[in-house]
Formats: structure tokens, C-alpha cells, sequence
């Protein structure tokens, strides 16, 4: 099999400037010529082994900073935008969107604000949810989408505040240790029958657990009061480095970091990925062994990205009964839409009808990389009779080359062509022809129509 050329002209510049270095210092460090340091950085020629090794011997440099990681998720996210009807005549070629990500990132990342931006005043009329003559007629992404972006683009790993979680559980309880942090603050904690999971009350420096909470719920909501009160200034210059464009984004933020620390603290780094290698990444000896809950294990797992001690690149998702995504992030080449539902040939649909049981799935994208997938249903009860359950179903997996550190792909048929099932991202995007779910055409298709003839679909596609 042919080995992957690497181009990383953006990451190289970036790195240039960084150091404030001009090409012709940039070059000579490197080993390399002039023109070719120029031609790399254009991304006319491909990173070279020599330059590779001296980014990491000169610079010390994590040399898998280098992969196209960043690159593939905004090809994803800008093919799925190019999906919009409106650029239904004047979608270009799939080779153009990877240029442009690879050389124009940041070109990349204003015209998915801009779409994102249309798509909302698109929405916002079509239902005439705004007001006629509102003062402020600025467009703005959701503070919702602006905090989710955020994290997909930092890979899902704060390093600050990921290493400030590691301090703080150290090798002690994380349970003790949370609770005399917030008892030496002169805070009361109580567990008490009360509706949601958490409240405190500041002019009494009061904090109250429900009862109905599982023991890893409630561990995760001391560590999130922790972070609120001991975390204070390192929350709010992470808030300040993002830039967020509203209050309400900086505070959905703010949650999502104290969130953060939490998880990283109930399962510190080091620790975590040391038994995750260990465990060959079985969930449920992970989450007895750090008093952690499933979900809990998969979404952590997700944020191993340490530079210098990553772990396997996952994907991690979570999706309610309607198929709705409400929590997403990938470090691998799978990228998810970022509107709408999940491809229905996916495993994490099925976790609904087999409750507290793992499904594995091998899967194959339109581009050709092969996956394994695990999911399974989360559902959460409501604490007492007559309470609603919360139902949600999680899918975590990663290439297929990482299978051999996984316990889930054991006596899978890694080898066996047939066994992977195709699935896609949206239907408006995926190329597959025959698929007997799609919902919609693929917009970059022509479609066939034959009124003498039906098959599982009313056309098909050229």
C-alpha cells in the first residue's frame, strides 16, 4: 500500500511566524533549500522525512501535529455547507475544497462562519422567530454552535485546564480530595432529595447534591463546583483567549470548561491513558476502576490528545431516540454533520433496542477508511416513579488500524471485506448510490428518473 504524502504548508508558516523566523533562516535550520522550503509551505511538495525529524530535533516539534487532521474536518464541514441548495450550480470540485483547506485554513473557517450565518437568517425568517426593525440586526452564530465549534476545533483537548485537573486529583480520592477542597472554602455540602443535579446557594456557601444521583454523577458535579470557585482565573483567560462573540456563548463556555475539569480530574491524563493501554480501552473496567460512569469513559477517551503522549485518535457521539446529535467530537477522518441527524446505517441507532448491551460495527465510509465502532444506549432515569427517562444512545470508535488495542474488536473479521457495512455522513453529501435508507439525493449527482420502472428508490443516481 502507497504511503500517504504529508503537506502541511499552513502549519508550517504558522509555525515560521510563530518563531519569527524569515524562509531563509526557516530553510537553513531545516536542512533545506530556499525554494523548496517555499514549495512546502505552498503545498507543491510534500513534507520530507528529513524535514520531519529536523522540526522535532530543532524545534522539538510534535511531529504528529503535522497530520491532516485539522485539514479533513474542515474538507467535511465545507462539503456539507456546499450541500446547500444555493450553491446547487456552483459547488466546486472536491480537489478545491482540500486546497483551500490546506493552504487557506483561516479562508476556510470565515466562509463556514459566513454560511453558518445565511443558514441562521434563512431559518430565523422562514419562521419569524426575529422581529421586524430589531436595533441589533448583526448576524451571529448560536452561542451554542459558537461553544461547540470551539471545542471540535481544539481537538476536545484544553491542555491548561486539563493539566491543572491532573494537580489537582494528584494520586489521591478525587472524591475526598473535592470534598475538603470545598469544605476548606467554608462551603456545606448536603445530599438531599431535590430536583436536578446540583445547586449552590453563594450567600450561604452552600452546595447540594440530589440523592437520586448516581456516585459518579455526583463526584462530577463536586469537581464542577470546584472548578467554579477554585479554577476562577484560569477559566476566564482560557474565555478570553477564545474570543466567543456573545455573553451567553462565554457563559455556555465557561459551564463547558468547569465540565472540563471535571471529567479530567475524575480521570486524570496520565493515570487514564496509562490504564486505558492497559485495559485495551474496556469501558467498563474503566469506569470501576476511576468510580467513572460509561459515558464518562467514552467522551475522556475522546480528549487523549496530549502533544508528546496522545492516545488513539476516537470519535465520540452521543444521539437522542430522534437521531439528533447532541454531542460530537472527532479526532479521527470521521466528521459528523453538523446540522441534522447521523447516518441511520450506524450502529448507535440500534443501541435503543438492546439497553445495557455493547453493538460493535465495522463500517466503511464513502472515501475508504474502515472504522470500528462500539455503541450503547445511556439512557438515564428520572430517580422515582412517574419521572421521565432521559434517552440516549453513545457510539465511541477509531480506525481500523488501532482494532489490535481494543478488546471490542476481538474475533471481528478485521480482514474481511464484507464484513463492513457503508455508511456515510449526510445523505446530501454521501456518493453512494444504491443505499436503500438515503432520504434525500446526493447534491453532487445526476439523478435518472424512469417512470417503467422502480426500484428501492423512485430514480437513481449517475
Amino acid at each position: 500500500m502507497a504511503t500517504q504524502k504529508l503537506y502541511a504548508g499552513a502549519k508550517l508558516r504558522e509555525m515560521r511566524t510563530r518563531l519569527e523566523l524569515t524562509q531563509k533562516d526557516f530553510a537553513s535550520k531545516l536542512g533545506v533549500s530556499l525554494p523548496y522550503l517555499n514549495q512546502m509551505e505552498n503545498n507543491n511538495r510534500p513534507v520530507s522525512t528529513t524535514v520531519v525529524l529536523a522540526l522535532a530535533q530543532e524545534f522539538g516539534l510534535d511531529v504528529t501535529e503535522l497530520s491532516t487532521g485539522d485539514s479533513e474536518r474542515l474538507v467535511s464541514d465545507m462539503r456539507e455547507a456546499m450541500a446547500d441548495p444555493v450553491f446547487a450550480d456552483e459547488a466546486p470540485p472536491l480537489a478545491d475544497l482540500r486546497l483551500t483547506a490546506s493552504n487557506a485554513p483561516a479562508l476556510a473557517r470565515a466562509f463556514l462562519s459566513l454560511h453558518r450565518a445565511y443558514r441562521q437568517t434563512h431559518e430565523r425568517l422562514a419562521s419569524l422567530d426575529e422581529a421586524l426593525g430589531r436595533e441589533d440586526s448583526r448576524i451571529q452564530a448560536s452561542p451554542w454552535e459558537e461553544v461547540r465549534d470551539f471545542f471540535h476545533y481544539c481537538d476536545n483537548y484544553i491542555d491548561a485546564m486539563d493539566r491543572a485537573a491532573e494537580r489537582f486529583a494528584g494520586s489521591a480520592d478525587v472524591r475526598l480530595a473535592a470534598t475538603n477542597a470545598l469544605e476548606n472554602a467554608g462551603i456545606t455540602i448536603s445530599v438531599t432529595d431535590m430536583d436536578g443535579l446540583r445547586g449552590y446557594d453563594p450567600e450561604s456557601r452552600s452546595l447540594r447534591l440530589s440523592n437520586r444521583s448516581s456516585p459518579p454523577t455526583q463526584v462530577f458535579q463536586l469537581l464542577l463546583q470546584v472548578a467554579l470557585l477554585s479554577q476562577e482565573s484560569l477559566l476566564e483567560a482560557t474565555l478570553d483567549f477564545a474570543r466567543f462573540q456573545s455573553d451567553e456563548a462565554r457563559a455556555i463556555a465557561k459551564i463547558g470548561l468547569a465540565n472540563y475539569f471535571a471529567g479530567a480530574a475524575l480521570m486524570p491524563y496520565g493515570r487514564f491513558l496509562a490504564a486505558a493501554q492497559e485495559d485495551r480501552h474496556d469501558l467498563e473496567r474503566l469506569a470501576t476502576r476511576f468510580g467513572a460512569s460509561i459515558e464518562q469513559v467514552a467522551h475522556r477517551l475522546s480528549t487523549l490528545q496530549r502533544p508528546g503522549a496522545k492516545g488513539i485518535p476516537f470519535f465520540f457521539v452521543r444521539v437522542d431516540q430522534a437521531g439528533t446529535i447532541t454531542k460530537r467530537h472527532s479526532a479521527t477522518r470521521l466528521q459528523f454533520a453538523r446540522f441534522g441527524g447521523a447516518c441511520p446505517l450506524w450502529n448507535v441507532h440500534r443501541a435503543f433496542e438492546t439497553p445495557g448491551r455493547f453493538l460493535r460495527q465495522l463500517a466503511e465510509t464513502p472515501d475508504g477508511v474502515r472504522y470500528i465502532s462500539l455503541a450503547r444506549d445511556v439512557s438515564k432515569s428520572g430517580g422515582s416513579f412517574g419521572s421521565p427517562v432521559r434517552r440516549y444512545a453513545i457510539a465511541l470508535g477509531c480506525e481500523v488500524r488501532h482494532a489490535p488495542a481494543l478488546v471490542y474488536a476481538d474475533n471481528l473479521e478485521l480482514s474481511n471485506t464484507s464484513a463492513y457495512e457503508p455508511i456515510g455522513i449526510s445523505c446530501r453529501i454521501c456518493e453512494r448510490k444504491t443505499c436503500h435508507q438515503r432520504s434525500v439525493p446526493p447534491l453532487e449527482r445526476r439523478l435518472s428518473i424512469n417512470n417503467d420502472q422502480r426500484g428501492v428508490l423512485p430514480y437513481e443516481v449517475s
